[in-house]
């Protein structure tokens, strides 16, 4: 495991204990952002999927030690959440407005105006990558670069919105139901991590499913609403300068959108990244495919882990394993073509 210094292993122990909590007042509701590390430090902002918090979208990649030297050492990070999703959130009012997708973004520059952010990094999964991403398209000047883990970019299909409708509607009549979390599981995770009948479910997952069943009904369908209202991103996404980095499962029911996405921006500021045996939420089934094109990433920044030590045993991917063209120097500071993250035992 890669060795930390005494202030990583803080930041280790302050994310197991929790950080602090802020409610934010916005022109479309309250939201609950929770606060990690130094605010000094550059912002990183995180928006989950659908039905999920940041404990359950993003638990796995944050409290990963070689995760958490990167990212608390050059970051504070800012978990956004979508109204009525954070924990202990009481059941929306009916007589409240359902928000949309502008209203959501709209939310997260009020939240940066609040604590008197800049310029920020994001991140975000699939319906809060597409949040994140519209967020950019409005704001270039608030957003350093993006990390997006199985984005949406284009309005739904009439399949996909007739789906969705169909789970909201089930939702409103018989709330978070065992067929709903299978649903749900079924868009966060592969097959191979769901299990079967003979194999069990793994551990991320059957954490998921219980933290599924904490989401108040109503919430949940306001904020599923919303992004079955979505409309195409492809126009603004073409005119996107900042860096971003795209991860991708490619058992993902968003893996042709997400390629749909990467063809939109311009190849000069965008990489690829294309998980193998793995579904839409990498930040919780593959977390450590994640690490190496994030530091390279970060590195066009000028930002580093501390006490790096290559070859880690704990990560899918080492710089040996990585053919060296896809290390060289464009404007992300690395260029990534898509590369396949299972690699095999010999280099």
């Amino acid at each position: 495991m890669v060795g930390l210094n005494d202030d990583v292993s803080l930041d280790i122990e302050e994310i197991y204990n929790g950080g602090k909590e802020h409610h934010v007042k916005t022109c479309h509701g309250s939201v609950s952002v929770v606060v990690y590390g130094d605010q000094e430090k550059p912002a990183l902002i995180t928006y989950p999927d659908v039905a999920l918090n940041y404990m359950s979208c993003f638990q796995g990649l944050f409290l990963c030690p070689e995760a958490v030297s990167l990212l608390l050492h050059n970051f504070c990070i800012y978990h956004i959440s979508p109204p009525g999703h954070e924990f202990g959130a009481a059941p929306v009012c009916s007589n409240d407005p359902s928000p949309s997708v502008e209203d959501l973004s709209d939310q997260i520059l009020e939240v940066l105006n609040f604590f008197s952010l800049e310029a920020v990094m994001c991140m975000g999964i699939t319906a809060g990558a597409y949040i994140l991403s519209l967020f950019a398209i409005k704001h270039k000047k608030r957003v350093l670069g993006l990390i997006l883990i199985s984005p949406l970019c284009k309005a739904p299909s009439w399949s996909e919105w007739f789906y969705y409708k169909v789970v909201s509607n089930l939702l409103y009549y018989y709330g978070m139901s065992g067929l709903l979390k299978d649903i749900f599981l079924q868009r966060y995770f592969s097959k191979e991590a769901r299990g079967s009948s003979e194999v069990p479910e793994r551990d991320v997952v059957h954490e998921c499913r219980r933290l599924l069943g904490e989401r108040h009904g109503s919430s949940l369908m306001r904020f599923l609403e919303a992004v079955n209202r979505r409309h195409d991103l492809t126009d603004g996404l073409k005119s996107l300068k900042c860096r971003t980095l795209i991860f991708v499962g490619d058992q993902s029911p968003f893996h042709s959108e997400t390629l749909h996405m990467v063809t939109a921006l311009d190849r000069k500021y965008s990489a690829l990244v294309e998980v193998q045996a793995c579904g839409s939420m990498v930040t919780e089934e593959q977390p450590h495919a994640m690490l190496i094109p994030m530091e390279f990433f970060f590195m066009g920044f000028g930002l580093y882990r501390p006490g790096r030590v290559s070859d880690s045993p704990r990560s899918p991917l080492s710089p040996s394993c990585i053919s060296p063209e896809l290390l060289s120097p464009e404007s992300l500071g690395l260029k990534l073509k898509p590369i396949k993250t299972r690699v095999p035992t010999k280099c």
